[in-house]
């Protein structure tokens, strides 16, 4: 049985509901690509049938399952040299200067997908600042689907994937040809943490952070849902952090939360906590 359009509204629903990505109906295609493999896994024939199971049994699993394959994963090495820049020349010296006496970084990558961001802080840091290789730095990459937590964490590419943004001189420098695979570095891999965490349901136990990248998540997000979220991320930073966003993305409905500094061609966001 194949989909009805009410079932597509269902699973719209659905993911809405547990990770709120809002998928528009133009995109009802990727419910097919995405679900048929978790569909079978599920003892239904086809996606009409497994519709049905979430529909009458509700289980929780799959509920989770299906978020999880709909979430968008689109990354790679460097993504938007802008925002790299602006590390590199503003935010990172400011902070070093700033955390000197500590001597510790934490730095968050939100949706982190498979691991290329936050591992490109990570080589950022290293090539960039080499006066900190003693600091305590820490990257934790967070992201909903358990799938891309378990390949970031192996920190292991394709040649398509080292392809994507990575320049040669830093994958030679920082990663290890495995087969027809590279793997990131020791040194790289022990400043970078992976876990599960949804965004829009209550973060695990996370540090205060200095620097948070939450890049091309909130286009995905009603803006109900993108609120919620920037009051959750500023509970999570430090009264002196940063908060990266993507280049088409806005803290806009946060003015009392965030006051924006252009620097470096781009701009970031500083908390504010006075008067809350």
């Amino acid at each position: 049985m194949a989909c009805t359009d009410s079932d597509y509204a269902y699973l719209r629903e659905l993911v809405l509901e547990q990770s709120a990505n809002l998928i528009d109906p133009s995109r009802n295609a990727l419910f097919d690509m995405r679900l048929t493999p978790i569909a079978r896994s599920a003892g239904a024939s086809n996606l009409g049938d497994f519709v049905n199971i979430l529909k009458a049994d509700r289980p929780a699993h799959l509920h989770r399952a299906v978020a999880e394959a709909m979430t968008i994963n689109e990354t790679s090495f460097f993504r938007d040299l802008t925002p790299f820049e602006m590390l590199r020349q503003t935010i990172l010296p400011r902070l070093i200067e700033q955390r000197a006496e500590s001597r510790r970084l934490r730095l968050w990558s939100a949706a982190s997908s498979t691991g290329q961001e936050a591992y490109s802080l990570a080589m950022l840091i290293a090539e960039h600042f080499p006066l900190i290789s003693g600091w305590d730095v820490k990257i934790f990459g967070t992201d909903i689907s358990r799938q891309v937590i378990d390949y970031a964490r192996r920190g292991r590419y394709r040649r398509l994937e080292v392809n994507r943004g990575l320049p040669a001189r830093m994958l030679l420098k920082y990663m290890e040809r495995d087969g027809e695979e590279w793997e990131v570095c020791s040194r790289i891999r022990s400043m970078c943490e992976f876990e599960y965490a949804n965004l829009c349901s209550p973060l695990p136990k996370l540090p205060a952070f200095d620097l948070v990248m939450l890049r091309n998540v909130l286009l995905y997000f009603p803006q109900r849902d993108r609120r919620r979220l920037f009051r959750q991320v500023h509970r999570q930073m430090e009264p002196d952090g940063c908060l990266v966003l993507g280049n088409a993305e806005q803290a806009e409905d946060s003015t009392k939360l965030f006051e924006v500094e252009f620097a470096s061609n781009s701009y970031f966001y500083r908390p504010i906590f006075s008067g809350l």
